[in-house]
């Protein structure tokens, strides 16, 4: 059986490494074994900030339907009541958008609640 050489797919292995980590800084841009750990660390904390960017949005709704609540006179937690008690299907996202870009249209909205 012939000699197989490793060199060129350890050289692929290296490079694709190193290209993932192209801009990092220091040891982790140029060190296989440094940058490995470094792509290992940037995909856990990108899966974990997938999750936060969700409840951030969520956050901001909230936010933003307690200002435009209040500004119609309700405070957030009764005018979520108010549309659970009335079967309203508009979620937070919707009403959120309504009372950011349309406040007109939010406003009719509460005043229909009320």
């Amino acid at each position: 059986m012939s000699r197989v050489k490793r060199g060129t797919t350890a050289m692929k292995r290296r490079r694709n490494i190193l290209r993932q980590v192209k801009g990092y800084r220091f040891g982790r841009s140029t060190k296989q074994r440094v940058a490995r750990e470094a792509i290992f660390h940037a995909g856990v904390h990108a899966f974990r900030h997938r999750r936060a960017k969700k409840r951030d949005a969520r956050q901001l709704w909230t936010l933003r339907l307690n200002a435009a609540a209040r500004e119609n006179g309700l405070s957030y937690s009764k005018l979520i009541d108010v549309l659970k008690k009335k079967g309203v299907a508009l979620d937070r996202k919707v009403l959120s958008t309504l009372a950011k870009d349309h406040p007109g249209v939010f406003a009719r909205v509460v005043k229909k609640l009320s």
